[in-house]
């Protein structure tokens, strides 16, 4: 029977992407391996679409991947994790008939999934966010007060700087009283019992994080699991092609504007597939970037609560399009931001701090203005600014301290972040720091590399399982 590697991402289309893209990564270097997907339902219908539309596509390339669709589910993401573990389970029984399962790789471990089968789990966020996690089932224990009341308390977790504060915690367990709390809480849990974990990142990255994981002090008794670290992959930006039935024209336009611009003279914003903004927000943004005068790039969504295509006319400043046309270009909801960001007349990227995003930015050599908006994006945010030193924040932290963060960001906000970021020395530091990493994270990869030894010893730990 085929030795076969099952991979199985947590109901999300972007951890769909990133399994997938790990599949190539494992049948790029070990090609007589099989890889097999299990696709669970979506939480939404445009989840649903998406990921339908990209695994249509997929098999029009001829790469060797089988998927597999797990029994549809109506319930929440949180219940529905811990269902699908269960259609997990069954599917890998039938699967064994056939098939040598080397191992099953999942981004959404369960305590309900109790295989025999080596389970791995695959992080898809930063080395830092993994240091919490893994640390968050002891802090539970130790306090009954939730992040949010501990405020900025340093949070003194292994692999974590002290200047991070309890207030930069991921959003989704600021509070212990919510669903999501005891859902992560579980998650982490999970994470400890697991035969590794799989991280994007590389060792040079965030050697704070990486190094005490990788000596298994992340949490007490040595229960931290081995840790491979084999970033950057990054989705290649054919694969974004999904997006919208006009998104090859989409791409066309981006590249044939940039074409036309100076060498690293444009400044790019782009905010993510739920980054989105209020109209008053979107609004300063517009009149920070005019104000600013450099050449930019922006994707603009439909405001909060609206799922339609953005009227721009209505949504911008009156005139702005027709003022800026010599020096911006700006796209509805959509645009290919990896090719974007290879592109050499990009000179910096305003972004929510997705960790995708972070990567990609990070993998051409991109300075970054951080624009946390949800999820882990805040810790995110800090470590890019305080640790990695590759982005700025787009709140001062005079601004911060004067309450700003909490209301709009101001037009006079984003137009000293743009120029900081592409015209003033600070800027300048952050594009060489930036460069720095960008050969980095290629010497990772090169033979002998970090990652590339790590995923020699992932595999091996599959071999030998």
């Amino acid at each position: 029977m085929k030795e076969t590697i099952v991979l199985y991402p947590a109901p999300s289309f972007a951890h769909l992407v990133s399994m997938v893209e790990l599949g190539k990564l494992i049948l790029q270097h070990q090609p007589h391996l099989s890889i097999l997907i299990l696709v669970p339902s979506m939480p939404s219908d445009h989840s649903t679409s998406a990921s339908s539309s990209y695994i249509s596509d997929l098999s029009l390339t001829g790469i060797p991947m089988s998927f597999i669709y797990l029994p549809s589910l109506q319930v929440s993401v949180f219940d529905s994790v811990a269902m699908n573990a269960l259609n997990v389970l069954d599917a890998l029984k039938t699967l064994s008939s056939s098939f040598t399962i080397l191992a099953l790789v999942t981004s959404a471990p369960h305590e309900n999934l109790k295989t025999h089968i080596p389970t791995f789990c695959y992080f898809t966020s930063c080395a830092s966010a993994l240091a919490f996690f893994l640390y968050l089932p002891t802090l539970h224990d130790q306090t009954n007060k939730s992040f949010k009341d501990l405020t900025e308390t340093p949070l003194n977790f292994s692999g974590l700087p002290n200047f991070l504060s309890a207030s930069s915690a991921p959003e989704p367990v600021l509070s212990r009283e919510g669903p999501s709390y005891h859902f992560f809480l579980s998650f982490a849990s999970s994470l400890l019992k697991s035969k590794g974990i799989i991280v994007n990142t590389f060792n040079f990255l965030e050697p704070r994080a990486v190094e005490p994981m990788k000596n298994g002090v992340c949490a007490p008794n040595d229960q931290t699991p081995p840790i491979f670290c084999i970033g950057p992959l990054i989705t290649s930006a054919r694969d974004h092609a999904i997006s919208s039935s006009s998104s090859e024209d989409e791409t066309s336009n981006c590249i044939a504007w940039l074409d036309k611009q100076a060498n690293r003279s444009v400044v790019f914003l782009c905010f993510g597939s739920k980054g989105v903004f209020s109209e008053a927000q979107i609004k300063e943004i517009a009149i920070g970037l005019e104000k600013s005068n450099h050449r930019f790039l922006w994707v603009v969504k439909s405001p909060l609560g609206l799922d339609t295509e953005p009227k721009l006319e209505e949504l911008l400043p009156d005139g702005f399009l027709k003022r800026t046309k010599e020096k911006g270009l700006v796209v509805k909801s959509w645009a290919p931001q990896n090719a974007i960001l290879r592109h050499e007349s990009v000179g910096g990227f305003v972004t929510h701090c997705g960790w995708n995003s972070v990567l990609e930015a990070v993998s051409y050599g991109v300075p970054m203005v951080a624009w946390p908006l949800y999820a882990e994006q805040n810790l995110n945010s800090v470590i890019m600014v305080k640790e990695m030193k590759v982005a700025i924040p787009i709140i001062s932290e005079e601004a911060a301290r004067d309450g700003s963060k909490l209301g709009l960001v101001v037009a006079e906000e984003v137009e000293r972040r743009v120029k900081e970021l592409m015209e003033f020395e600070e800027g300048k530091i952050l594009r060489q720091r930036s460069l720095e990493m960008k050969a980095r994270a290629i010497a990772a990869w090169s033979s002998g590399g970090s990652s590339s030894t790590a995923f020699h010893d992932l595999v091996s730990s599959w071999k030998h399982g």
